[in-house]
């Protein structure tokens, strides 16, 4: 196959425009799959990403479309996610393409991961199809949805292609677009074996498989794996082959194709997603240029609820981040749960799909303590360090200054929400930069806000209060100073570091309150009195106590002296007190999850 009838594409879209509906039209018409394999979101293969019907990893497979002009085209399609926080997925999918097509919804209109997907695919050099879809839809405002996006890429109306991706309307006309528009791959310039590992999954019978986009040279079974980032690992390629639903062996990998590779690696830490892979025949001297890592943004303790399974987690965190490079953690120990890992995620979402990835896939038992974002800390011994963990945070005797993650926010929204918004931002501690209108009834606004202040139920809320029309996208600028502190919660009078939270002192107080409320609702009461706290530093701020359950001593008295009774409930007194001093209480793991239900509104 010659490189000018390859094409290398992917989907880029806000959340629910209908990527995955897209991706089946054009596996349909391509004749891909069989209607025996066909199914809706076919590309989506994971349980979670059906049962949300969101897309959460990038799914590459190769169609073959007979153009008008006679030639038979190979096309490689990457359907890539819509939510913020996997936006290193799309980055990566466009590092291995040559051309993205732009889905806008016709009812909602250009959205906030819309725009910011156009940026990513405009400064990585793509060529960039508009697709207008859902025109079928009842409350489709084709014009509006049409203009806005004419306005975000400067392309005239002629462009974009209408579509409705759920009944296969005006689908042929992407085809056609995507080999007329999108260029073919360039033809290799040296002998040199150069790929792009853009993704990659953990094959329990074949290990570790990379997902390869060849830019130079060619990728043969019998040659030797060599990695740029890695010289020392060498590797046997025993089978190379293309992505269709499933993998298809081929003989060969040329330059301008996607596939994999497979050379039965098992140790999943000898394969980074975004390295350069060569060969050891025709070794590449210079790697390729890869797409920025992207450095994790929100911070979570995970533990096993029993300790035997830390080796088992640590395994399973490994294979995870094979197929979510975007992943990273370490060992941490925890007074109050043991020995486990402090994991770093893109955001809030990112760290619950984790989690249930976890528990699906692996079978953990896990509990997740409340996340946190990183904080610069400036020591009055000239010292800086960086804080991801409460428990690492210095004495405030020991603390000259602390700088906190400032992110620029971006809502688009209908405008009769601009008011509610802006009141839920600037409680968040954002600070009001602009509103530009898009079109007389949709608006952009622009803070800066705080990081740590939009991981607790910030997107929720933003969606209820607009009725589900916003749309949130953010990217991080800087470190600024912040007035913060470390909460502790202290149960029976000991710390439980699981527990505790970085705040701005402002709102110590409420959210101290707060907590300590949601917690005397989870935790079961005992046969002793359980005092709740929350402290900064050694000053106690809030409190709530669990009653204890009293045991009733008299049943047995069924008459008598009344110092009879009295006698009894003395001794039971002693006895809790007694149980009190020695007692250790049990908090389930509702508790923890507490820390990020907490309403202080």
């Amino acid at each position: 196959m010659k490189n000018d009838h390859i094409r290398n594409f992917c989907i880029v879209a806000h959340i629910d425009h209908g990527k995955s509906t897209l991706a089946d039209r054009l596996l349909e018409m391509t004749h891909t799959l069989s209607k025996s394999e066909m199914q809706n979101q076919v590309l989506d293969d994971m349980d979670l990403e059906r049962e949300r019907g969101i897309t959460i990893k990038s799914h590459p497979i190769q169609m073959k479309y007979q153009h008008s002009d006679g030639k038979e085209y190979v096309l490689n399609l990457i359907d890539t996610p819509g939510h913020v926080d996997f936006t290193y997925e799309v980055s990566r999918s466009l590092a291995a393409c040559e051309g993205a097509l732009l889905l806008v919804d016709a009812a909602q209109g250009v959205e906030a991961q819309t725009v910011s997907n156009a940026y990513l695919a405009i400064d990585a050099g793509l060529e960039v199809i508009p697709v207008i879809n859902k025109i079928d839809m009842l409350n489709a405002d084709v014009h509006s949805a049409v203009e806005q996006i004419c306005e975000l890429l400067g392309c005239d109306e002629e462009q974009v292609i209408k579509i409705s991706a759920r009944d296969g309307t005006g689908v042929q006309g992407i085809l056609d677009s995507v080999i007329e528009n999108i260029p073919a791959p360039r033809e290799s310039e040296t002998k040199e074996t150069r790929a792009l590992i853009f993704d990659s999954i953990f094959d329990q019978f074949r290990g570790v498989v990379p997902y390869i986009r060849v830019f130079d040279g060619s990728i043969e079974k019998g040659m030797t794996a060599r990695y740029c980032a890695n010289n020392e690992i060498s590797h046997e390629i025993s089978e190379v082959g293309i992505l269709k639903l499933n993998r298809k062996p081929v003989k060969r990998l040329n330059a301008g194709e996607v596939g994999y590779i497979i050379t039965n690696i098992k140790d999943v830490q000898k394969v980074n997603v975004g390295d350069t892979l060569t060969t050891k025949e025709n070794k590449a001297s210079n790697p390729l240029e890869g797409y920025r890592p992207i450095k994790p943004m929100v911070f979570a303790g995970m533990y096993p609820v029993d300790t035997n399974d830390y080796e088992d987690l640590r395994t399973s965190l490994e294979k995870l981040r094979l197929n979510d490079s975007a992943l990273s953690y370490e060992p941490n120990t925890s007074t109050a749960l043991g020995f486990g890992f402090r994991v770093g995620f893109l955001g809030p979402l990112h760290m619950e799909i984790v989690h249930e990835r976890l528990e699906r896939e692996f079978g953990m038992n896990l509990i997740t303590t409340s996340p946190n974002v990183r904080y610069k800390v400036d020591m009055k011994n000239g010292e800086t360090i960086r804080v991801s963990n409460p428990t690492d945070m210095p004495g405030v005797g020991e603390i000259e200054d602390t700088l906190e993650p400032y992110i620029h926010a971006e809502i688009i929204t209908p405008s009769e929400y601009i008011g509610s918004i802006m009141k839920l931002c600037i409680d968040k501690r954002g600070e009001y930069k602009s509103t530009n209108y898009l079109t007389q009834t949709k608006v952009q606004m622009i803070f800066e806000m705080p990081l740590g202040e939009v991981i607790y139920e910030f997107f929720e809320k933003l969606k209820s209060i607009s009725r589900g029309y916003a749309s949130f996208d953010y990217e991080i600028i800087e470190d600024r100073q912040g007035d913060l502190q470390k909460l502790d919660v202290l149960i029976n009078g000991e710390v439980v570091d699981a527990l505790s939270l970085i705040v701005h002192q402002d709102n110590a107080y409420k959210q101290g309150s707060a907590l300590c409320k949601k917690l005397k609702e989870v935790i079961h009461r005992q046969q002793f009195e359980i005092p709740i706290q929350a402290a900064v530093g050694h000053k106690v701020i809030a409190r709530q106590t669990v009653k204890a359950l009293r045991k009733n001593v008299t049943a047995k008295c069924y008459g008598g002296d009344i110092t009879r009774k009295r006698k009894l409930l003395e001794k039971q007194k002693k006895g809790k007190k007694r149980m009190k001093q020695i007692g250790t209480v049990e908090l389930p793991q509702e508790a923890f999850l507490a820390v990020l239900k907490i309403d202080t509104d």
